[in-house]
Parts: structure tokens; sequence; C-alpha cells
């Protein structure tokens, strides 16, 4: 739904990553049925899954490292769905400070919460309906995870839907509306965080937790 969190669960190899890929076209879907917006997205090549208003920040952030903050920023600009408050440069930089503070330097000497913001940052800027985290703090000090965790729930205030994966499953759960738990690409498990947080069966058989 509009302005709502979602998250996908589980543990290592149990498909989250795949999932994701199979979203954005990156992998093709052994079967099933994948809908966004009533659209079919299986069968459909990645470029035309991004213009239906999907933003990916992937696993590993993918920045490009010769090309400034401010370069990777505009490399990804579009708005095709003629959102009528699009994401810019400076509403980035609005979200996240630190950005502007480093807008000349090149992606390769960022830190990687710099990187990982920029990462985000990215992505908003094709304006899309749909921003998909894949380990969204993975590696990152608690200070700037905390501060991707903020620019989220900011995010989240504005009407974009999210999907989001990490191991942080306190901050996460936080955050997140609805919580499905993947097991061998399957969901064996959803519901909301609070019923997350009290079953303790879900959260040992399928988390580890």
């Amino acid at each position: 739904g509009t302005g709502e969190v979602a998250t996908l669960l589980g543990r290592n190899g149990m498909g989250k990553t795949t999932t994701i890929n199979a979203i954005m076209g990156i992998v093709k879907a052994s079967a099933g049925s994948m809908l966004f917006d009533n659209v079919e997205l299986i069968g459909r090549p990645s470029f035309k899954i991004a213009n239906l208003g999907i933003g990916l920040v992937p696993e590993g952030r993918q920045i490009f490292p010769n090309l400034s903050m401010r370069e990777n920023l505009i490399a990804t600009a579009s708005n095709h769905l003629d959102q009528p408050n699009p994401w810019t440069v400076e509403r980035v930089y609005d979200l996240f400070p630190e950005l502007a503070d480093r807008k000349g330097s090149m992606g390769n000497l960022l830190s990687g919460g710099e990187q990982q913001m920029l990462a985000i940052g990215r992505a908003l800027m094709t304006n899309p309906k749909l921003l998909i985290l894949d380990e969204a703090t993975e590696g990152l000090a608690p200070l700037i995870r905390q501060k991707i965790w903020v620019a989220l729930n900011q995010i989240k205030g504005e009407d974009m839907s999210i999907l989001v994966v990490d191991k942080n499953l306190k901050d996460l759960l936080k955050i997140a509306d609805r919580n499905f738990i993947i097991e061998r690409g399957r969901v064996v498990w959803h519901g909301s965080s609070d019923a997350l947080r009290a079953d303790r069966d879900a959260l040992h058989q399928y988390l580890g937790v």
C-alpha cells in the first residue's frame, strides 16, 4: 500500500535477494505471478519494470565509482510517472545533509555509509512509487544505520511504499507495517510487526532468534 513499509525476512540463502531480483526482472522467475499496480512483472525486461515506478537500492550499492556524488544522482534522474513533487538533487541533500558536504567527491572516495545514502538517493531520483532496499544497512556503523532508518521513515511519511531486506530485526520491525518471512523462496509467515514480536515460534523457527 501507499506509504507502507513491508519487509522480506528469512535466514541466509532462503531466497530474499532472488525474490527482489525476480521483481526487478534481473533473474527469471520459474513460476508464479507478480503484480505491481495490476501490471504483471514476470517476463518484463528490467528497464520496463523500473519505468513502472520501482526503484532498487541493490545489495553492494553499485554506484558509479568514477562519477562525482552529484553526477551519480543526475545519472538516474527521471520522472516517468509525472510525480507532482519530484525528487531532485536538492531534496536528496535535504534527506541526507552528509551528501551535500561531499557533492564534488568521486563515488569511490565515499565511505560505506555515504555510498549507501547515495544509492538510496539515486533510486529516489527515478521518482518511484515503490522503493526496494536489499540489505539496507548491511556493514554500516550503528550511527549511520540510524540515519538510514530515520530517512526511510521520512520517505514513508511522503506516501512512498518501501520493501526492505535487512538483518537488523529490531530496527526493521519499528518501521515495518507488514512482514513476510521467506523460506526456500516461499512465504511461510506474514503479519504485522506486533504479531511477529509476539510469535516466538516463528521467530525461532524461521529467523533463529
